[in-house]
């Protein structure tokens, strides 16, 4: 199911109508925040992984 230009724009009318631009330009913004707070996240999780593998391995003949 492709969306063309027309209507991806009754689309965004529609949500202009019935939010607002004042709320529109809210939720983009606290969109783009989780956005980035997820990729942070996820380099977070990939640090902690690249850490991990650079310790050196305990022998297992103890």
């Amino acid at each position: 199911m492709n969306f063309g230009f027309s209507e991806l724009m009754v689309i965004l009318v529609i949500a202009l109508l019935l939010f607002g631009v004042g709320r529109i330009s809210k939720i983009g913004g606290e969109l783009g925040r989780g956005i980035s707070s997820f990729r942070e996240g996820l380099k977070g999780d990939q640090d902690k992984d690249d850490s991990i593998k650079d310790e050196p391995e305990k022998e297992k003949w103890d």
